[in-house]
């Protein structure tokens, strides 16, 4: 048996085969088990051909089982997949050289995921402030937000949206402040000497794809200024050609101290960095962090191809043309429909926002054969693939549609 054939054997197993108790149900899945997929299709086990407009939360940008990175991987993994951290890595090196350049930031640390990479530039932030006094910082964090599920970036998370049923004890130095609000943050900022960092997403992508006013960014970069503190922007979600733009930053020109960014690095490969400006980041000195998978040749491979592929396509563009298209459409389709709200984005990063819970809509939309997220309760997030075709857009708009239209109380 090849190693093609023994995919295919995996891949022929039932979903109930009882091997799948023996994982913890800390998920609440969808009854439906991929095989493969090409661009922004995926198929099932069955045979059946869906619309992917959430590409792995985000993750898969450049669709799936994309050429480049696939040839990346299969070079890479040829040659050689791990050495550690005990030891230089070219590929690490050059990824590094390759964000500074595209972030306008001069440091990186890499890791496995977005929840990592904000557990380090919370570390960072914390011994920058301790390098200056300050022995109890204190970060600012807003209300909605959502940094991951790591203790660190869990208790910098919103409280009242994250932490189902009785959180466990919450690490200290961080308190709450309205998203967007900066006459709120400047009162948090008067009222909490210690404080050191602000940390923010630009877009609140779980609390549903919140969008603060124009110049919003801009004007805490002053602040921070101002009061001589950090600014650390998790664009996990919202980074690498998301929203039109390199980073969602660079929209209003509002750069920060420390960046966070994952998911779309790897198209699917686990792959997560915290950068930085220069000055902040050496506070991390050898010994103070580390991470025994971050960075290593293969995760460094997929990356460097997901960067050198979504410039040769300049995909920050077609994100935001296509985002632009999706948006005008969605609004016309569903202009009549009682049960729509807000419909808002930026590039590819879309909400709808219901006016009742509507988590069954990602199951009535797999029937539609359309994969779709619901976060916040009621917000319909899409977030697909940036080399989405116009056909397949309009797809998309078509079978959403007609999931939302036929929407009702039991649904």
């Amino acid at each position: 048996m090849d190693a093609l054939d023994a995919l295919d054997a995996l891949d022929a197993l039932d979903a109930s085969d009882a091997s799948a108790g023996c994982l913890i149900q800390n998920y609440t899945r969808l009854p439906v088990t991929f095989t493969h997929g090409e661009g922004a299709w995926l198929w099932d086990d069955k045979g059946r051909r869906y619309l992917d407009a959430i590409a792995g939360i985000a993750v898969c940008s450049l669709g799936h089982a994309h050429p480049a990175v696939t040839a990346a991987l299969c070079e890479q993994a040829r040659r050689v997949t791990h050495t550690s951290n005990l030891y230089r890595i070219a590929a690490q090196e050059k990824l590094a050289g390759e964000l500074a350049r595209i972030s306008g930031l001069e440091t990186a640390f890499f890791c496995n995921s977005g929840a990592e990479a904000n557990e380090a530039a919370i570390k960072i932030a914390r011994l920058a402030a301790r390098a200056d006094g300050n022995n109890h910082p204190v970060i600012a964090v807003a209300r909605g937000a959502f940094h991951g599920r790591t203790l660190g970036a869990w208790s910098a998370t919103d409280p009242l949206g994250e932490h189902p049923g009785t959180p466990p004890p919450l690490a200290p130095g961080f308190v709450q402040t309205p998203f967007g609000d900066i006459a709120a943050l400047e009162k948090t900022a008067d009222e909490t000497p210690q404080l050191c960092a602000v940390m923010l997403e630009p877009i609140q992508g779980e609390n549903g794809v919140r969008i603060p006013a124009d110049g919003t960014l801009r004007a805490v970069r002053e602040l921070c200024d101002r009061r001589g503190l950090l600014l650390i922007l998790d664009e996990v979600q919202t980074g690498l050609c998301r929203t039109g733009a390199w980073y969602c930053f660079r929209h209003e020109g509002a750069a920060p101290d420390l960046l966070t960014t994952a998911k779309a690095l790897g198209n699917g490969v686990p792959v997560g960095a915290c950068l930085g400006r220069r000055e902040t980041t050496r506070h991390l000195a050898a010994g103070a962090h580390g991470s025994t998978f971050g960075g290593n040749p293969l995760a460094c491979a997929a990356a460097l191809a997901v960067i050198k592929t979504m410039e040769q396509e300049k995909l920050h563009e077609q994100a935001a043309r296509t985002g632009d298209y999706l948006l005008g459409e969605l609004r016309r389709a569903l202009a009549g429909v009682p049960s729509v709200g807000d419909i808002r984005g930026r590039g590819l990063l879309i909400g709808i926002e219901l006016d009742r819970p509507c988590q069954a809509l990602a199951q009535t939309a797999l029937e539609h054969e359309l994969l779709i997220n619901v976060t916040a309760g009621r917000v319909i997030r899409l977030a697909p693939p940036l080399i989405m075709e116009r056909a397949q857009a309009d797809l998309l708009v078509e079978r959403l549609t007609a999931v939302i239209a036929n929407f009702g109380d039991g649904a």
